[in-house]
């Protein structure tokens, strides 16, 4: 399988070319990124300002990463391009050391929360943000087209770097918002699931550097998945047992490539990752008050803690750079995805499980709770996350369709289609990522999400036959 989205190539490792990420696909979608900066860099002579072209590399530690980012840096070298390759990194990381570095780019190899033989090429461009749908469409041209390789006197070199997650680190502690003192004078005690990959190095380095003592659980960076690596509660028992085993004060759960957050509460019950974001907006918000944005399948809880702070709240069409664009054109202080991914544009405008945590985490001791009452403090939602095979056609007719028959709902069709309803939220949305349609429903009690969700799904699949 090999899916060409706004959130980059992705593929399942093995097969044949074209039906997954092999080795040649590999190649053709390099050389196609790697001619897309060097077409950057020519019409604008000022944005390079290394002796050659540099693009920074970074990957989770899933099986395929080290193969994948050989073929990554071959490639690129072998246009003439100088490769930083920071080994096993974050998403968050290698977008924060593109801007740092001055590079003219950033890849990062992680097909984030799917599993572990899947594997993906995620593009940034020189500010170390996602390519837009714009660029992105430029890049996937020129992956078709013929490209001129450097002569061997102008190969690109490749450099190892291991530094970043340390500098990540000092990054995160540098925020005014997060308050290091503050989180050392509690004395917490957090456990910490990461499925076994990058975030078992960079998680539990920045807890110590909190002064917080950490209890491991799946943290070996092997890139054998412990568990389906999206974190939901069904997939983190062993972090729930833990909290409650190890009598921690919470338990913090990231997917492979770092860029997603959530909590467990101190009896091993789950904060929920659609709250991440409205605890952290909560906190933020009250130290500098303004505007949220949250893409169309998150809760509408950070919308109502928005208004308690006197700000705007805006959707945008899911996906991290269409999250960024409305952050921008909103002037937002805070906004991320409710699937635990917080973008704090002082930091950088990418989802950050590192900041998350040290925003969180300052918020927590401010507020002097466990975290089940914190989250008790928020109002009370309940989403239903169900999908279905994405048939070959008939897709869109059948949307409308769906439209037609609901006229008591406000409809949004900025992705996809999303009912607001008296009784909740439905949003059905093709998946960047996978091959399936997403349905989504939100309603005040687990039952009523089942419930919507499962009406709208089968009203879906009856207009699909």
């Amino acid at each position: 399988m090999l899916i060409q989205s706004i959130s980059g190539i992705r593929g399942t490792i093995g097969g044949v070319a074209g039906n997954g990420l092999t080795p040649p696909d590999i190649v053709r979608f390099a050389t196609g990124y790697g001619a897309w900066v060097l077409a950057n860099i020519a019409s604008d002579h000022s944005s390079s300002l290394n002796a050659k072209p540099l693009v920074v590399v970074g990957r989770d530690a899933r099986l395929s990463g080290a193969m994948v980012s050989d073929l990554v840096a071959a490639t690129l070298n072998s246009l003439g391009i100088d490769v930083i390759d920071l080994g096993l990194s974050t998403t968050p990381t290698v977008e924060l050391a593109v801007p740092e570095l001055n590079a003219d780019g950033g890849i990062i190899l992680t097909a984030s929360h799917n599993p572990k033989q899947w594997n993906a090429l995620k593009l940034l461009d020189k500010n170390g943000e996602f390519l837009s749908a714009v660029e992105g469409e430029k890049m996937l041209i020129l992956s078709d087209s013929v490209v001129n390789y450097a002569d061997v006197d102008d190969l690109g070199a490749t450099t190892q770097d291991g530094t970043w997650i340390d500098w990540h680190i000092k990054h995160v502690l540098d925020l005014d918002l997060v308050s290091a003192d503050a989180i050392r004078s509690a004395g917490l005690k957090i456990a910490v699931d990461a499925v076994n990959s990058s975030g078992g190095i960079s998680i539990p380095e920045l807890l110590e550097a909190l002064g917080v003592e950490v209890v491991k659980i799946h943290c070996e960076p092997t890139g054998e998945f412990a568990h389906n690596p999206e974190p939901l509660p069904k997939h983190l028992h062993d972090l729930m047992n833990a909290v409650v085993e190890h009598k921690c004060d919470l338990g913090i759960s990231v997917d492979p490539d770092v860029d997603r957050l959530c909590f467990v509460n101190e009896d091993g019950t789950f904060f929920g990752e659609e709250y991440t974001l409205v605890a952290v907006a909560d906190y933020v918000l009250s130290k500098t008050p303004g505007n949220t944005v949250s893409n169309l399948s998150s809760t509408r809880a950070l919308s109502i803690i928005t208004e308690k702070h006197g700000g705007s709240y805006t959707a945008s069409a899911v996906g991290e750079v269409n999250v960024v664009s409305a952050i921008r054109e909103t002037h937002a202080i805070i906004g991320g995805e409710g699937n635990g991914g917080i973008i704090y544009p002082t930091s950088h405008s990418g989802r950050d499980a590192l900041v998350g945590v040290g925003l969180f985490l300052t918020h927590y001791v401010s507020m002097g709770l466990k975290c089940s009452e914190l989250l008790a403090t928020y109002p009370k939602f309940v989403i239903e996350k169900d999908k279905l095979d994405l048939p070959e056609n008939g897709v869109d007719q059948a949307l409308q369709a769906l439209i037609e028959n609901h006229p008591e709902a406000k409809v949004n069709s900025i992705d996809g289609v999303k009912f607001d309803l008296d009784e909740g939220w439905v949003h059905l949305r093709r998946s960047n990522t996978e091959p399936i349609i997403r349905v989504y429903a939100e309603s005040d009690s687990a039952d009523s999400a089942k419930k919507l969700a499962g009406r709208f799904k089968a009203e879906l699949l009856s207009l699909l036959s």
